[in-house]
């Protein structure tokens, strides 16, 4: 299973209390996206087929056939961009708090919720590891979130893509989807329209707003689970029909 975190975090979002419940059943790759987390930075390639591509080349690179494939917030765009293009590879597809780009609300939600993500990082840096993350740290965290804001097209980019939804022909998209939205989120009225264009899609709301894996993050994985392993048992009833 691939995860995708979202635009100004990185893939803690999943490491701490996601991942290791998924890891019980799944092979669980995460990786953080282009000048994120300890990626390499640049300047430009924040559109969804740039950031669709990426993931795909790890998947190559890993050899990768099909997987599950799971993506928060923007990375939720990420996910859609990437089972449009090759549905044969994507098993699965989950779908967590994935915004309208065309919503200019929305996309502020990216910016306030950024500085949340940073707190619950440090927080769970600190709790994980018992070590008190020291000053250089923060700095170089802050200055990473600087990068990304002032330096390179990731909001441009982002907001050239706000048609995507309109124009990505969901409707053709069949490949189970579970949608994750948090229950006072003001993303909730995007994934109750993503459940009306994709068909074989289910819509599940998680207590909380656009935050709901750091708010939630035990629901969300046994949602997950729970949805996945749907596609198990029905592989181990054909196998034996």
């Amino acid at each position: 299973m691939v995860l995708i975190h979202g635009m100004f975090s990185n893939l803690s979002i999943y490491y701490f209390n996601i991942a290791p419940v998924l890891a019980k059943d799944f092979h669980v790759v995460m990786y953080d996206l282009k000048s994120h987390g300890m990626s390499e930075r640049f300047t430009d390639g924040y559109d969804l087929e740039s950031m669709s591509s990426d993931v795909l080349a790890l998947m190559d690179v890993l050899n990768l056939k099909k997987v599950h494939l799971a993506g928060y917030s923007f990375g939720g765009l990420i996910a859609l961009k990437t089972a449009l293009k090759v549905p044969e590879r994507i098993s699965r597809l989950v779908v967590i708090e994935a915004p309208d780009p065309q919503d200019e609300k929305a996309r502020n939600i990216i910016d306030e919720y950024s500085k949340e993500f940073l707190e619950h990082y440090v927080a769970n840096f600190t709790d994980t590891t018992k070590v008190q993350m020291g000053k250089r740290q923060m700095e170089k965290n802050h200055r990473m979130y600087e990068f990304l804001f002032e330096k390179t097209s990731i909001k441009a980019d982002m907001i050239r893509e706000k048609h995507f939804l309109g124009e990505a022909g969901l409707s053709e998209l069949d490949i189970p989807t579970l949608l994750l939205y948090g229950s006072e989120s003001n993303c909730k009225p995007t994934g109750e329209w993503l459940k009306t264009q994709i068909i074989p899609s289910e819509l599940e709301l998680i207590p909380g707003d656009h935050n709901v894996p750091i708010q939630e993050p035990a629901q969300i994985a046994e949602a997950i689970v729970h949805f996945l392993s749907q596609s198990l048992t029905k592989t181990v009833t054909q196998n034996h029909g």
